[in-house]
């Protein structure tokens, strides 16, 4: 069985352009979305350039359908190598209207969904016997996607940076744990707009930018992830912020 790089929110911009950064690398991609429907056009683009790719359709924030993938693409696919997060959660609204239901799903989907993840990718990976055995200390990579929110709560982004924030701390607590493991665990920051349908349509002004290098863009967001599990265990990288050089931080 190939190796498999699962990606968590394979959607239009970063998590689609990681998701073909790594079948372009001879990965088997497992991507997913809550809709499946949604993945057919990545699926197909992938397969197009040659490469091997499966989508699932999945809630990430429900235990038992993460089990469950996870067993599944481990038993028939391959073992995962790599495993990336990138469930959004951006929602904004202010703190005087925001309900308990909307803030408890921001941090389902920012935070807790990382959790079930990570834990479930974590076990296999940490059982990888014959990695230790034959002396590649190397066992995984677990990237976690961030966004300013994760530095910072700003007007507006209480529910947002709230999950955001708690996602960066369990990144924290699981490469202090896992990193001696062997398995690399790492948090990213996107710190700015991300060449996306949404920001042309919503902020023309910002997408105007783009040939400026004014906005990120996805593809080069995934070879900095690429980037990440090719780094040497002696020199890991657990944090890393990527913005625009105009952006301001």
């Amino acid at each position: 069985m190939s190796k498999v790089c699962l990606v968590i929110g394979a959607g239009d911009a970063t998590g689609g352009a990681v998701a073909r950064r790594f079948a372009r690398e001879g990965y088997t991609v497992c991507a997913t979305r809550r809709t499946l429907d949604k993945l057919e056009p990545l699926l197909a683009q992938i397969r197009k350039d040659g490469g091997v790719a499966h989508g699932f359709g999945s809630d990430a924030r429900k235990e038992d359908d993460v089990i469950a993938l996870v067993e599944h693409i481990e038993a028939t696919l391959g073992p995962i190598e790599v495993m990336v997060f990138n469930i959004g959660a951006n929602s904004p609204n202010s703190i005087l209207t925001e309900t308990a239901r909307r803030y408890t799903k921001m941090w389902e989907m920012a935070c807790l969904a990382g959790f079930l993840t990570g834990r479930e990718v974590a076990k296999r990976m940490v059982s990888r016997e014959d990695l230790a055995v034959s002396g590649k200390a190397h066992k995984g990579t677990i990237i976690f996607t961030g966004a300013s929110a994760s530095l910072r709560g700003s007007a507006h982004f209480a529910g947002f940076s709230g999950g955001k924030m708690a996602l960066r701390s369990l990144a924290q607590s699981m490469a202090r744990e896992l990193g001696p493991m062997g398995i690399h665990v790492a948090h990213t920051i996107i710190d700015g707009a991300i060449d996306t349908e949404f920001i042309r349509t919503q902020f023309p002004q910002r997408y105007a930018l783009k040939d400026e290098g004014g906005i990120l863009n996805p593809d080069h967001i995934a070879d900095a992830y690429w980037m990440l599990h090719q780094q040497p265990r002696d020199a890991w990288t657990h944090e890393l912020d990527l913005r625009p050089y105009m952006e301001k931080f």
